[in-house]
């Protein structure tokens, strides 16, 4: 389980603030559910059966002061938010004019992996999946997949991702539904999938154990295969949880659910990301935009002026007035894959200007608030630049 220190932190907030964007964005609603439920729920939907091992499962209170039957039902951590958005759509009658309905959540799951296949960041029991649900006639799959597929494609851009194979994963040997069901979700799924302008190759049997999988899978700078976001295709657990809405005809019929991943699990991705930038994140994405430094004590009191124009502008900055020469300040900021240097002196503070040296080597001075104004364009989010 992750210790999360201070650019860590930034960097994993950055992120996450960008993918709430993209989602919000793409029509999806955002929600929280609880980590902790009934494992009544988890027996309903077949998580128990298929993922029991894995699972972490407590029981409620045998404190003999507690004598409500409830309070000694056993619980789980929840290993993933399926479920959980089910019951949110649950929660009322749904009309066939409310679809498609899409749902996302930063979800934090626990699942109880062998130690020997812990791995850093990479492999963790505490982890916080990108999770969003769609429920949907099958008339609308083939948009939604459509959607979800460009939004893909943006966002792995943005993130220094230029392509990315896709792979179509279909039914396991140990499934729920019958093989008519199976074929007409991998039959949706394929066409879907080819009317997003996706090519794929086939992974028999590496299917979710409820329906057929597009996994997305991207390649890093040291050319190494990821498998990041995934579109899930489920007739199976919206009858399992007894989800329904009303139709034109106004009868109650099942939605189609698909599961939808951009990232996969936000620790994961974050260490591949910082592997495939080799720690130069984009501006925009550095936890640390800028670092500013003083030629002296006496360009303290300046620097500290420009650290708060820069906070006002929305920067992250550090002030480095330590009582060390500059060139040591450069290298420091270096080794901390810091984008931006600001050199002030006496100069710049004489002049109103500050010094901006990038990690290519190319300096320029500008007067202070031009010179921000430019940082800021520089360091403009993807997200925010374009729709």
């Amino acid at each position: 389980m992750v210790f999360w220190h201070p650019r860590g932190w930034e960097l994993y907030r950055v992120v996450e603030d960008y993918i709430r964007r993209r989602m919000r964005g793409a029509g999806f609603r955002e929600v929280r559910t609880p980590q902790l439920l009934a494992r009544s729920l988890w027996e309903r939907s077949g998580h128990w059966e298929k993922f029991q091992a894995d699972m972490y499962s407590v029981n409620g209170s045998q404190d003999e002061a507690h004598d409500d039957a409830h309070d000694s039902q056993p619980y789980c951590l929840k290993p993933m938010s399926c479920p959980c958005h089910v019951q949110i759509f649950n929660q009322r009658i749904r009309s066939y004019r409310d679809l498609p309905i899409r749902y996302s959540e930063f979800g934090a799951c626990h699942r109880d992996e062998p130690s020997g296949s812990l791995e850093g960041l990479k492999r963790t029991r505490a982890f916080t999946q990108d999770d969003a649900h769609v429920f949907c006639t099958e008339d609308q799959v083939e948009a939604e997949v459509g959607r979800f597929c460009d939004l893909l494609r943006v966002v792995y851009a943005d993130l220094g991702f230029s392509t990315f194979r896709v792979q179509l994963a279909t039914r396991p040997d140990q499934r729920a539904g019958d093989d008519a069901v199976w074929d007409r979700a991998e039959e949706a799924l394929a066409k879907a999938a080819v009317s997003a302008g996706l090519t794929f190759d086939v992974r028999p049997g590496e299917g979710a154990f409820y329906g057929p999988k597009l996994e997305f899978h991207l390649m890093d700078s040291r050319d190494r295969s990821w498998q990041c976001g995934t579109i899930q295709l489920d007739f199976v657990l919206p009858d399992r949880l007894d989800a329904s809405f009303v139709s034109f005809e106004n009868e109650h019929l099942r939605p189609v659910m698909i599961h939808h991943a951009v990232l996969g699990s936000m620790e994961r991705f974050i260490a591949m990301l910082l592997e495939h930038h080799e720690g130069w994140l984009p501006l925009w994405l550095a936890p640390d935009q800028v670092t500013v430094a003083t030629v002296s004590d006496a360009s303290a009191g300046y620097g500290q002026r420009v650290m708060d124009l820069l906070d006002e502008a929305g920067l992250r900055a550090v002030f480095d007035d330590r009582p060390e020469r500059l060139e040591r300040k450069i290298v420091d900021a270096r080794e901390q894959r810091i984008p931006v240097f600001i050199t002030v002196g006496a100069r710049d503070q004489r002049d109103e200007t500050v010094s901006l040296r990038l990690r290519d080597g190319t300096q320029n001075t500008f007067a202070i608030r031009e010179g921000i104004e430019h940082l800021r364009e520089m360091s403009r989010t993807p997200a925010k630049a374009r729709p």
